[in-house]
């Protein structure tokens, strides 16, 4: 592989581009949506404590979202789009080989991506400078992003090497996209339910049957006159429940872009509790790994009596939990490096076989 044809490729990928007037108008509504974002998240936020914090939160969601958005259709036909064109046959024919080809348009697609971020960048400069925000944060962020981006954009170049037509190649792109951000979701919501298991409740409380006619709660003897709490016989009742099982398939999870972002960035917490919007979300993921207790008692009786059980805060209750944004990272590199693989294989000629109409030069 010679550097010098792989950036010849990129650069003419990037010149296509360029040229066209729809490029723009992508990166010109992008920004319209992040400046409409800002003021509303400046507005409502401006009376909350962290407000900032979440803001730079929702941009980055927000940058992600679009992007996942909007890179299957600058990759999804890198390959079959120049083969229908015929402008593929006269570069296979040069000095390039076909993983110079598969890659060039691979790294242009990446950068192409980046695009949105560089046109972020502003918003997210004034997001930093409005509040005090953690710089790993900011950096693990960013580097989640980017690292985001290339994945969607190596799927979206793997399935146009692969597919004959590109809008089968873009719409095979967005079905895996739609699969990793919103598949997921639906797998561990019914996945959960589905294998459920029973868990028993105690409940003690007041037998209130034994409490003198008057003396229950709203009666018309006074106080002095009724038991004390201490005093009162307390009963107890058990009920067996079927609960859903979420950390038997929290794992559905690793591979969600959204999730990954949240679970790579350090936490940050205020008193205990998720101070912005990464810190939620990967606090409510690893929650989902702790297993149900198989029983679960509810003492009515202690907390009238004054004693109340310590309440554990979120950060105490993951304390120990394992994160998961590196396993999905990788699972997501193995989906795309195996379609790159594939549309390698699929492009190199000559072609012993090639999809009915597909037209060579």
């Amino acid at each position: 592989m010679r550097p010098l044809r792989l950036r010849t490729i990129i650069g003419i990928e990037l010149r296509q581009r360029v040229r066209s007037a729809g490029w723009y108008v992508l990166l010109g509504i992008f920004a319209v949506i992040l400046l409409g974002v800002m003021v509303l998240s400046f507005a409502a936020f401006s009376l909350w404590t962290g407000g900032n914090e979440w803001f730079f939160s929702l941009v980055i969601m927000l940058v992600l979202l679009l992007v996942l958005l909007v890179s299957p259709t600058l990759s999804g036909s890198a390959v079959n789009g120049d083969r229908d064109a015929a402008t593929l046959a006269p570069v296979q024919v040069t000095l390039a080989t076909t993983t110079e080809i598969v890659l060039g348009k691979f790294l242009a697609a990446w950068i192409s991506g980046l695009a949105f971020l560089v046109v972020a960048v502003p918003f997210l400069i004034v997001s930093t400078f409005a509040g005090s925000l953690n710089p790993a944060v900011i950096l693990s962020s960013l580097g989640i992003l980017i690292v985001e981006v290339g994945i969607v954009a190596a799927i979206g170049v793997g399935f146009s090497a692969v597919v004959a037509r590109p809008i089968f190649s873009v719409a095979a792109t967005y079905l895996v996209v739609a699969a990793l951000a919103v598949g997921t979701l639906i797998a561990f919501g019914l996945g959960g339910v589905a294998l459920r298991s029973e868990q028993v409740t105690i409940n003690r409380d007041v037998d209130w049957d034994a409490v003198p006619p008057g003396c229950e709660p709203g009666g018309t003897t006074r106080y002095a006159d009724c038991p004390s709490y201490d005093q009162l016989a307390c009963v107890e009742r058990s009920s067996v429940n079927e609960i859903p099982r979420y950390d038997r398939v929290w794992w559905f999870l690793a591979a969600n872009p959204f999730v990954i972002l949240a679970d790579a960035t350090p936490p940050t917490y205020r008193d205990g509790y998720p101070s912005d919007m990464f810190s939620s979300i990967a606090s409510g993921v690893r929650s989902a790994q702790i297993a149900p207790e198989p029983t679960v008692t509810y003492d009515s009786c202690a907390s009238a009596s004054g004693y109340m059980q310590p309440y554990s805060t979120t950060e105490e209750q993951i304390a120990g939990t394992a994160p998961s944004w590196f396993v999905g990272l990788l699972l997501q590199a193995v989906i795309a490096g195996g379609l790159l693989w594939w549309g390698v294989a699929r492009t190199r000629t000559p072609a012993k076989r090639l999809p009915p109409g597909t037209r060579i030069a």
